[in-house]
């Protein structure tokens, strides 16, 4: 089939129980490569093709956006993050 795939995915990483090593990441991706990534460790989008890098540029003049990229760490990832624990550890 003939057409373009793009898509966005968020993840959070982390390996300690209290979550003090909490990376939010979100990146862009088209046709199967990733032409940008928000990380909530470096603070910034960084781009990785000629596409991404003005997309992250752009992105960054934003500090709103940035602040709330910075936020999800909390907002997203560590409140999914408890119940998610919970559910598991609760099981055992």
């Amino acid at each position: 089939a003939d057409g373009y795939y793009t898509y966005g995915m968020s993840e959070c990483v982390y390996s300690t129980s209290d979550y003090s090593d909490m990376v939010y990441l979100q990146s862009y991706s088209f046709n199967k490569v990733v032409d940008l990534q928000f990380n909530s460790s470096v603070g910034k989008f960084v781009g990785y093709t000629e596409e991404g890098v003005k997309f992250a540029e752009n992105w960054n003049k934003d500090q709103t956006f940035i602040q709330q990229k910075k936020a999800a760490v909390d907002r997203f990832c560590r409140h999914n993050a408890q119940i998610l624990d919970s559910a598991v550890r609760d099981k055992s």
